[in-house]
């Protein structure tokens, strides 16, 4: 089992000398990945489904993982998630190769529907059909990632006669995690993803989610080019035995919950996270 951090691009990670300081950490600990969320704006006051109080600071996923890769070596750089139907799948296509670039292959997009309302109408964006538009957009950007003369066709994203580089380095384009435990987001993580990712749930909802996915398998169509199905969960709470539950259930990768207030604490999580959690997956 891989280790991975949430949480490089927000909170106390927001501050440039902490995200640095933290994705090294991490980098020397041992991990395998650090992961953004994201949220363009917030409600004010907050109000449900918002998960966050409306001061709490997001740096663009893109933007900051452009920054860590430039302090750090080898971890993976993922975005945990993009709301994808919020966003112009050319200009994100674009955003993610040049962190691929400048990272030199170490990009994973993480993508979601989206679930808060609010957030959408302020964007402009329906929140009504994010599903259907989601799918498209995945399909469009690996098009424009993948096609000698890329072009695609559909209901939100129409193109043809361009084109745009650099193309990300790793062959391919760059891997596509699939983020939700919602019905269309497992049928859309088995049909159009490389992996699968799950936030904040426990082993029994792991579990279900699992079945859940086992079940899209049933329903729809995985293509052979994808390979095997990547599993990562975000538990809420974890230790040693969590471990040995996740790792027994198939789950390849754990993104640890980095929410600290502060750097110290953050730095203390990551040092007690590689000398309890680590060891216990291996």
């Amino acid at each position: 089992m891989r280790f991975g951090f949430f949480g490089i691009n927000l909170g106390a990670c927001a501050q440039p000398e902490t995200a640095v300081r933290v994705a090294r950490a991490v980098e020397a600990a041992g991990f395998d990945s650090v992961w953004t969320g994201e949220h363009v704006v917030l409600p004010d006051p907050q109000a449900p489904p918002s998960p966050s109080p409306p001061g709490t600071p997001f740096l663009d996923p893109a933007v900051c993982l452009a920054f860590v890769a430039a302090h750090t070596e080898r971890i993976r750089l993922a975005t945990g998630i993009i709301i994808l139907p919020q966003r112009n799948p050319l200009v994100l296509a674009k955003e993610i190769a040049s962190v691929d670039v400048l990272s030199r292959g170490r990009a994973l997009l993480g993508i979601g529907a989206g679930y808060l309302h609010q957030e959408f109408r302020a964007l402009g964006i329906p929140f009504e059909r994010r599903g259907e538009r989601t799918d498209e957009h995945i399909d469009a950007i690996r098009a424009l990632w993948t096609l000698p003369k890329p072009s695609y066709q559909g209901e939100f994203v129409s193109f043809s006669g361009i084109d745009a580089h650099p193309r990300p380095v790793q062959p391919g384009g760059v891997p596509i995690v699939v983020g939700g435990t919602s019905p269309g987001a497992l049928r859309r993580a088995v049909s159009r993803g490389n992996g699968w990712y799950g936030f904040a749930l426990d082993p029994a909802a792991s579990e279900a989610a699992l079945r859940g996915l086992e079940q899209a398998r049933r329903e729809v169509e995985r293509p052979a080019r994808l390979g095997r199905l990547e599993i990562s969960v975000t538990p809420p709470r974890i230790d040693a035995e969590g471990v040995r539950r996740y790792a027994e259930l198939g789950v390849d990768r754990l993104v640890l919950l980095g929410m600290h207030p502060d750097e110290a604490r953050l730095l203390r999580f990551v040092d007690q996270a590689a000398a309890e959690l680590l060891p216990a997956a291996r």
